[in-house]
C-alpha cells in the first residue's frame, strides 16, 4: 500500500494511533511527540529563561562527561522508547525530552536513540498540560529510565523521580533554587540550581 505523504498537521486524524515508521513520512514544520501511537504537538518556541536553563544543564553535563563513555543530547533529538521491538513501524512511542543522558552506548544510533535514556530531563513549559506530563511519567516509568528530573522555571524548583528495584518512582523532595543536585548514575556530578535558574 502506497504512503500518502503528509505535510501538514492538520492532514492528520488525531484520534488514530500512529507509529514511528509514520512520524519518518511527516513533513510539517510542527515538532510533535507520539506517546502510546497519539500525536502531541509540542509547546511553542520556548522562552529565553528556558533555554538559559537546557544550556547551562547540558554545559554542566557535557563538562562532566568529557572523556566518560556516557553521552548527553538535547533537543531536538528523537528519543523511541519500546521494550520489545527495533522495527519503526511497531515503535508507538517518540519524544524529544529537553535532555537526556545516555550511558549504553548501543541505544544511539543516527536516528537518535532507541530503548530508554538513563535520565531524562524536561524543563516545563506554560504550554505543558497535564496529561501530557502524566502520559511521559508512565511512559519514562514503564520504559525504565533511571532518573526522570522536572525542571520548573517558573517556581525555580526541582523534582527528581527515580526508578526504585520494584520499577516505580519515587518521588525527591521538591528542591529549591539554592539546593545542589547529584545522581548516583554520575558520581561526582554536582548541579548547582542556583547557577541554572541565574537570570542575568
Amino acid at each position: 500500500m502506497e504512503t500518502q505523504e503528509i505535510m501538514q498537521l492538520s492532514d492528520l486524524d488525531l484520534s488514530k494511533s500512529y507509529t514511528y515508521a509514520d512520524y519518518l513520512q511527516w513533513k510539517f514544520d510542527e515538532r510533535i511527540e507520539l506517546i502510546k501511537g497519539k500525536i502531541f504537538k509540542m509547546s511553542p518556541a520556548p522562552s529565553s529563561f528556558h533555554q538559559d536553563i537546557a544550556v547551562e544543564i547540558t554545559r554542566v553535563f557535557a563538562n562532566y562527561l568529557k572523556g566518560k563513555s556516557c553521552k548527553v543530547y538535547s533537543a531536538p533529538f528523537d528519543v523511541r522508547l519500546t521494550k520489545k521491538t527495533l522495527l519503526n513501524e511497531d515503535i508507538k512511542t517518540v519524544v524529544q525530552p529537553d535532555i537526556c543522558v545516555i550511558c549504553d552506548r548501543s541505544k544511539i544510533d543516527k536516528a537518535g536513540c532507541i530503548g530508554a535514556p538513563d535520565i531524562v530531563v524536561e524543563i516545563i513549559s506554560p504550554g505543558n498540560n497535564k496529561t501530557e506530563l502524566q502520559n511521559k511519567f508512565e511512559i519514562y516509568e514503564e520504559n525504565g529510565v533511571q532518573e526522570y528530573w522536572i525542571v520548573s522555571p517558573q517556581d525555580k524548583t526541582f523534582l527528581k523521580y527515580t526508578l526504585n528495584q520494584e520499577g516505580v518512582y519515587t518521588a525527591s523532595k521538591l528542591l529549591p533554587s539554592d539546593a545542589e543536585v547529584t545522581t548516583p548514575i554520575l558520581p561526582g556530578f554536582v548541579l548547582k540550581l542556583e547557577d541554572v535558574f541565574a537570570e542575568d
